[in-house]
């Protein structure tokens, strides 16, 4: 038996956009050659694939430690004197 899982898109509704912000958002979607809804849904699936400054934070703490002791730093200290 197959099963298949189709995703299902869930439709958003913005009330009470100011007419001058609504009609800035047209004519770009139009000089992008987009759908206003296309337009759209491009701007928020590229704002949702953004990381936030938290998770930059968390990524940056994850990938860029480094598990140093104190005499680790003396020792290449050292090290760099004995190269001089």
């Amino acid at each position: 038996m197959r099963y298949s899982y189709t995703a299902s898109m869930t439709a958003i509704t913005i009330r009470d956009v100011p007419e001058p912000v609504l009609q800035g958002i047209k004519r770009k979607a139009a000089q992008s050659g987009k759908s206003l809804q296309a337009y759209l849904l491009d701007l928020v699936t590229r704002d949702q694939a953004k990381l936030t400054i938290a998770e930059m934070m968390e990524r940056l703490d994850r990938e860029a430690s480094a598990h140093i002791s104190v005499a680790d730093v003396l020792d290449s200290i050292d090290e760099g004197r004995r190269g001089r």
